[in-house]
């Protein structure tokens, strides 16, 4: 079987240390709101390139305590994509405020700003752009309309740590950055963690307070927060991981790279499409294929563990049918919906297990058309 990801063998390489690391963290007897948690904030904000950096239990939680930091709620509304993660529109819905869809590119399968200025109304009050499977956003028209309108950016971040837009790292040039450390994530911990940067010093302290139930003195709360603190255990697994991250991408690109070779005379799949002064860190190497449900299944019986994401868009979906959406609104959306296949990519695959991997894709394409 060719998996996804391969967690076991990334542990493998480096087991002793992360080892070691837990078990320092549970003979010391502090285990929240530690050492290991405010040096990896400064770790991750000196990576992202940002003043601060807010730990949190989950990506979710980053993403919902940065709209809560920004007082957005009933009455308000955020701009961003049907074609993501639940997450990314889940945390609007439970401030109170409004989603309010947007097309995606059809080339980067993020957010097209060709229509954003159309979107803005008296309510709007902040965009979300997720840099979706590594890739980054074309950002400088979302920031420019954000400027024009006094909007906040809070970027999606979850699969593209380490993904840079001119030069800048993501996360750094919106309001606030929010990452997920969900194990799949090329930066991952051993369960749930998020983060959240931001140069701001106001919006730093705030997230601070919000995470801890609203409180900066023990029993004292100041307003209504969560408990979403990024744990001792899952702070000092990161830091382990993180020096590795930024070869880890490197090698991803090259299995990115080397998929493209072999790929590029197949007229059935379109290969993902990086934008120009980008760097792309393929959380997911995604093609696009037709008759992709069929192509998937026989994948899948010949053991290669190809994903599909994302198969219904949100705006689809039922837990947001009361927004009144309905088929045909998104239609770029809802065709990558239909054509989307991510195929297995993670630093330790061989070059021998890629050629399985398309070969067999090859071959699913073939019996395919045969049954057409």
């Amino acid at each position: 079987m060719i998996p996804i990801l391969d967690l076991k063998e990334q542990y493998k390489s480096m087991q002793k240390d992360i080892n070691k690391a837990v078990l320092d963290v549970m003979q010391s007897g502090s285990y929240i709101l530690g050492k290991n948690l405010s040096t990896l904030e400064s770790e991750i904000a000196s990576y992202c390139e940002s003043e601060h950096a807010v730990g949190v239990a989950s990506g979710t939680d980053a993403l919902h305590l940065a709209l809560r930091a920004l007082d957005i709620g009933p009455g308000d509304e955020v701009i961003t994509v049907s074609f993501t993660f639940v997450a990314t529109v889940e945390v609007i819905a439970l401030t109170g405020a409004t989603p309010v869809f947007i097309e995606v590119d059809e080339n980067t399968f993020n957010l097209a700003y060709r229509d954003l200025e159309k979107k803005i109304t008296p309510k709007t009050k902040a965009i979300i752009p997720v840099h979706l499977y590594g890739q980054a956003v074309d950002m400088s028209p979302i920031l420019k309309a954000a400027k024009k309108y006094d909007l906040y950016v809070v970027e999606d971040c979850a699969q593209a740590i380490g993904s840079t837009y001119k030069g800048k790292k993501v996360g750094s040039l919106g309001d606030m950055g929010c990452f997920s450390f969900f194990p799949t994530k090329n930066l991952g911990c051993f369960g749930d963690g998020g983060m959240i940067t931001t140069n701001s010093n106001y919006l730093a302290d705030k997230l601070k307070v919000l995470r801890n139930h609203g409180s900066q003195t023990r029993y004292y709360h100041d307003e209504i927060g969560l408990n979403s603190r990024l744990d001792e255990i899952q702070a000092a697994i990161l830091r382990v991981k993180l020096p590795y991250l930024d070869g880890w991408n490197k090698k991803r690109r090259e299995v990115a790279n080397y998929y493209n070779q072999l790929l590029q005379d197949v007229e059935e799949v379109k290969i993902p499409y990086e934008l120009d002064d980008t760097y792309c860190i393929y959380n997911q190497y995604t093609v696009q294929v037709p008759n992709r449900d069929k192509i998937n299944h026989d994948m899948r019986e010949k053991n290669i563990m190809s994903m599909i994401y994302y198969p219904v868009p949100l705006h689809l979906q039922k837990a947001y049918s009361y927004l009144g959406y309905k088929e045909g609104d998104l239609p770029i959306t809802e065709a990558l919906s239909n054509v989307v296949l991510s195929l297995p990519n993670f630093p330790e695959i061989t070059q021998k297990q890629q050629e399985t991997v398309v070969e067999t894709l090859k071959n699913a394409i073939i019996k395919t058309k045969a049954t057409v």
